[in-house]
């Protein structure tokens, strides 16, 4: 016995669903598939705590090492990237103060990996 496709009560539901899914993926006209950052979903960045080290972990399918450009002002990580296709600038806001002379940074296989130590919180200050 064939099912009748018609009588599904969830026909339209899924029907709706796929229409918003293409719509979605096809984006306007002339659009290239990714947002105004310029990496799309491609792009994942996750922020750890480690002890007194603070590690910033990103994706970054398809580029080149010299593509990339990192800038940190002890409470800001800058992460540039641009290739011919794409260009990629996110500020992320450590949890933490680092100091950003300490900053170690690898690179491999699209995936980046920079590392911090903290900062003392506080300086003593002494009197002359």
């Amino acid at each position: 016995m064939r099912r009748d496709d018609r009588d599904d009560p969830f026909d339209d539901f899924f029907r709706e669903i796929e229409r918003m899914m293409d719509d979605m993926m096809r984006g306007s006209p002339g659009d290239s598939g990714y947002d105004d950052a310029g990496f799309g979903s491609d792009t994942h960045l996750d922020v750890q705590e480690h002890g007194d080290e603070i590690r910033v972990i990103g994706d970054f399918p398809g580029v080149e090492k010299d593509d990339l450009s990192l800038k940190c002002d002890g409470r800001t990580l800058t992460i540039s990237a641009t290739t011919d296709a794409r260009e990629y600038d996110e500020r992320i806001e450590l949890p933490a103060r680092v100091d950003e002379r300490s900053g170690s940074a690898s690179y491999n296989n699209g995936v980046l990996e920079v590392t911090f130590e903290r900062a003392e919180e506080s300086a003593d200050i002494g009197f002359e």
